[in-house]
């Protein structure tokens, strides 16, 4: 092991500031429509890092994921906003940190919804929107109520279908759903008595309608948050559900079934846990291979990027077995922590024609990178403070990619958790609510990527530099104070 004074290389800063993005195109005026890409963002929920083929999943087969990643790049070294659902989209849609954005923690507000996202908080939908885009959001939103200002439409996004409500995605055969404003009446689902609208079919059709409705030559953003393979386990008795069916060990799951007294926050029980899972994946595998094809047969791929991740590590609610699928990939940790099982994610992005094809890239980023890179895409600029920085140049391979003094998260549940990565260097803090003096832990992901080895003891020069950018990094939040507890 290296001494730590001379295991990093380049300038690392001391304060932890937001980086200002002012991005330009390089001829210093915005591009045409016709120059732009259109950008397909898809967000899988609760997906772990090993759980798609190109990480490395033997016992599920992800073929059109694994499509991306042989006609795109992957990166290996990307990370979520955090180890949950609401602040870590928060993370990706406003391009700041879990210790900056609005959005800290899960926080629900009566009747459905989730704590909004506040009016003056810019989005990469509101960037895009200003750059001429058309845009659609299709899946889980769990910003804000309908109505508030955190409603996706209040926040850039032309049409929005599907959840509003987090906890109400809890269930895959919910009573209704919402059309932009307007709440749409699920019959066949009879408020939770009956399983015949699969949510996740009805609105993957949806956003495959929005691509169609697309004119020629008009750039746009589709967001598409999808709901697999979030608990609870559940799919249609169909041929994906076949395929994995009577192939595992089974431990059969209890949970609120669906009937006169089911809640909407619940899960069912589920006979086949593991099958089901699998299913789940491969069903959310067609829905990627399906949006690829809508594009090729619309002649608009080659000016689409297409980019395909993850909101946070794998969940263990609901039945499910991140351990029997090694969902992390060999990493530490599962939804809700801060090792990096929990937060970090498969990646891959894909554009003919501009993105190298079948291709690695060690960038180190993560879910804020996504507006400032976004925005310059679309030949605009971010004239809000945000922490992310563009990663074009690592995605196309064209100019020096510049790199993050470090990465920092939070997690609000459990006393209280921080993190912070820089370079090879990785601390992670238990127990931080309202302790800035609170141990540190400190790997070497170089020579330890699943964190077995805490060498804070050795390096205790390193820990407290990385336990004072945590402290630094950490803006205090009335609405979200550090170590609120968390109802989804």
């Amino acid at each position: 092991m290296k001494n730590f004074k001379g295991f990093l290389t380049g300038n690392i800063l001391q304060n932890a500031v937001l980086v200002v993005t002012m991005l330009m195109p390089s001829a210093g005026k915005a591009q045409k429509a016709g120059e732009r890409p259109n950008i397909v963002l898809i967000l899988a929920d609760d997906l772990g890092y090993g759980d798609v083929g190109f990480n490395g999943q033997k016992l599920i087969k992800t073929p059109n994921i694994d499509r991306l990643a042989r006609e795109g790049v992957i990166f290996s070294q990307f990370y979520a906003g955090t180890s949950v659902c609401a602040p870590s989209r928060s993370s990706l849609l406003s391009g700041k940190h879990t210790g900056h954005t609005y959005i800290r923690g899960n926080k629900s507000v009566e009747p459905e919804g989730q704590e909004p996202i506040a009016d003056s908080v810019l989005t990469i939908a509101e960037v895009l929107k200003k750059a001429g885009y058309n845009t659609g959001a299709f899946g889980k939103w769990g910003l804000g109520p309908v109505g508030s200002e955190g409603d996706p439409v209040k926040q850039g996004f032309d049409r929005f279908y599907g959840y509003n409500c987090q906890s109400r995605a809890h269930r895959y055969y919910p009573d209704h759903l919402w059309d932009n404003q307007q709440r749409v009446e699920l019959k066949g689902n009879q408020n939770l008595h009956k399983t015949q609208e699969f949510a996740p079919d009805l609105i993957h059709a949806k956003a495959l309608e929005f691509v169609d409705k697309q004119a020629a030559g008009q750039p746009f953003f589709l967001f598409l948050p999808y709901t697999l393979p979030h608990a609870e386990l559940v799919v249609p008795d169909d041929e994906l559900f076949h395929l994995y069916k009577d192939k595992f060990e089974e431990k059969p799951y209890q949970g609120a079934d669906y009937g006169p007294h089911a809640s909407n926050g619940g899960y069912a029980s589920q006979k086949y846990p593991h099958a089901t899972f699998a299913a789940m994946v491969a069903r959310l595998d067609r829905y990627v291979g399906e949006v690829l094809d809508k594009l090729k047969a619309k002649g608009i791929d080659k000016n689409t990027l297409v980019i395909f991740t993850s909101d946070n590590g794998p969940h263990q609610e609901g039945g499910a077995d991140p351990a029997f699928f090694n969902s992390s990939g060999g990493f530490r940790g599962i939804k809700r922590d801060l090792y990096e099982g929990g937060v970090r994610e498969p990646f891959v992005a894909r554009w003919p024609g501009t993105v190298k094809p079948n291709t690695k890239n060690e960038y180190i980023g993560a879910f804020w990178d996504l507006l400032p890179t976004f925005a310059e895409l679309a030949g605009v600029k971010v004239e809000k403070p945000v922490d992310g920085i563009s990663f074009t140049a690592a995605l196309t391979g064209k100019g020096i990619q510049k790199a993050h003094d470090y990465l920092y998260w939070e997690f609000h549940e459990q006393g209280g958790k921080q993190a912070v990565r820089q370079g090879n260097w990785k601390a992670v803090r238990l127990k931080a609510a309202g302790n800035p003096d609170g141990v540190v832990e400190l790997y070497d992901l170089a020579q330890d990527p699943a964190e077995t080895k805490n060498i804070a003891l050795r390096f205790p020069e390193k820990a407290k530099e990385l336990g004072q950018i945590m402290n630094r990094a950490h803006v205090r939040s009335v609405i979200f104070p550090f170590g609120s507890l968390s109802t989804n």
